[in-house]
């Protein structure tokens, strides 16, 4: 047990574990370039191990391709360094005033070692694509997607039923709804596709018999393509169903998230209806929304460059937050490093398109957002602290000591 308690309060354990945090950042950083943050993040930060390969695009990679170095991944690197600071401290630290600011030096440390687990864990990503003039009132997330049926038939308002990818991107399933007249048998789904008219498709590829929207009024084919996770590409995710009734099979739809999205990447396409009962239903596969308390509405955007040249030096969105809550209106100016903060959400200038007339913003929801900050602050309280009174009590003993010299 002792040598245990000696083991987690070690010195040697402490710089092994930064030691190999600066490891596990540098190859991560390599295969950052190529995977994409996202990607990378899980695959090193958000894993107990992780395996890292010669990546193909080095030199020599036909006689290195066998290099393999195994490295603590961040949920292994994370608890170790949490446990060794905790027994190093209640071993060496001994309570006094003289010492309040060490404390407060770990306990900057321990929040945000956490503050990064809460961001991991909690933090989600979304777009929000908006042409000068229009206004939306929810978000996209960037890497999740849902399966939506929406009954049209009141003339006042939507309804909107959704399930998330997950339920079904594995294997295939059938959606049902205790509201629904229909069930949605998922024949087929892809991560990512190339979806393309079959006359224009590879020999052999897959015929898929669509009978009605889009597929089949444009004669679509599917090619499956490797997942992407680089910075500026989007997975075209992709799902093959059918609809069916009590009386059977009703006809087979295509359905993509690249159908019907506000953003310049995609291809439009008009909504996928349907009639049963006497009732119309629209059926699409699109990237899974958050809907706000209300509205943001683009007025204008400006890029401005260097004068004389094309370099840019300023993005910047004039939006006006509509707030159906408080009955309220505002302006607001987003730009780099002034960010809009609203319903929990935050909203950073990111792109723009369609010759500077519309914007692009990133949306972030994360609950540990203030932790880095309260973190900062007792750090540098404790350090000044211990700085100030190492000082004070060094002046202290040299006045004592040429006082002591002049007798």
């Amino acid at each position: 047990m002792k040598l245990l308690w000696k083991f987690l309060t070690s010195i040697r354990l402490t710089l092994f574990l930064l030691g190999s945090g600066t490891f596990l950042i540098f190859f991560g950083t390599l295969d950052q370039v190529h995977d994409g943050i996202y990607l990378t993040q899980q695959r090193y930060f958000e894993h107990v191990f992780v395996l890292w390969s010669y990546p193909q695009q080095f030199p020599a990679y036909a006689f290195l391709k066998w290099v393999q170095l195994p490295l603590p991944g961040g949920y292994l690197l994370g608890p170790l360094l949490l446990l060794n600071l905790f027994c190093a401290h209640f071993r060496y630290y001994r309570v006094g005033w003289k010492k309040v600011g060490i404390a407060c030096i770990h306990l900057g440390l321990v929040l945000l070692l956490l503050g990064q687990f809460v961001a991991q864990v909690g933090q989600t990503d979304y777009f929000l694509w908006l042409a000068e003039g229009e206004s939306n009132n929810y978000v996209e997330a960037f890497h999740h997607d849902e399966l939506v049926v929406i009954d049209k038939s009141s003339p006042e308002t939507d309804r909107v039923i959704s399930w998330p990818v997950d339920a079904f991107q594995h294997k295939p399933t059938t959606l049902r709804h205790l509201t629904l007249p229909f069930t949605l048998n998922i024949v087929g789904f892809v991560q990512n596709a190339n979806i393309m008219p079959a006359d224009q498709a590879p020999p052999g590829s897959p015929d898929f018999g669509f009978t009605h929207g889009i597929g089949a009024e444009r004669n679509f084919t599917v090619l499956k393509m490797p997942p992407t996770y680089a910075d500026g590409e989007r997975n075209r995710a992709t799902a093959v169903v059918d609809i069916a009734t009590s009386k059977g099979v009703i006809g087979r739809w295509l359905l993509s998230n690249v159908f019907r999205q506000q953003t310049p990447m995609t291809i439009f396409t008009p909504a996928q209806e349907f009639e049963v009962n006497g009732k119309v239903y629209e059926i699409a596969l699109r990237f899974q929304r958050k809907y706000l308390p209300g509205s943001i509405e683009l007025l204008d955007f400006k890029h401005d460059r260097y004068p004389g040249t094309e370099i840019p030096f300023n993005y910047s969105s004039d939006i006006r937050l509509h707030d159906l809550k408080s009955n309220t209106q505002r302006d607001n100016l987003i730009y780099m490093n002034h960010p809009l903060r609203y319903a929990g959400l935050t909203f950073y200038q990111a792109s723009f398109a369609d010759q500077d007339t519309k914007s692009m913003f990133q949306v972030v929801r994360n609950p540990g957002r203030a932790i880095p900050y309260i973190a900062s602050a007792l750090m540098t309280i404790g350090l000044v602290f211990q700085f100030s009174f190492s000082l004070v009590l060094f002046i202290s003993k040299r006045a004592k000591h040429k006082e002591g010299t002049s007798r």
